[in-house]
């Protein structure tokens, strides 16, 4: 009985407990992004020569 009772004494002395606060500084992301991009155009042989002969490319 007496280590019942000392058993549940400890278990009810050791609960956790969580806190929720806000922080008192702003909280500041830094972000350092670099975009590239590349544009791949695959073209037919005979479709290239009458671009070139037209003058549009």
């Amino acid at each position: 009985m007496i280590t019942i009772i000392v058993c549940s004494a400890v278990l009810i002395g050791c609960t956790p407990t969580v806190k929720v606060q806000a922080p008192n500084e702003p909280i500041n992301i830094n972000l350092n992004v670099k975009i590239d991009h590349e544009i791949n155009i695959k073209v037919d042989k005979a479709l290239d020569n009458i671009i070139n002969k037209s003058g549009l490319y």
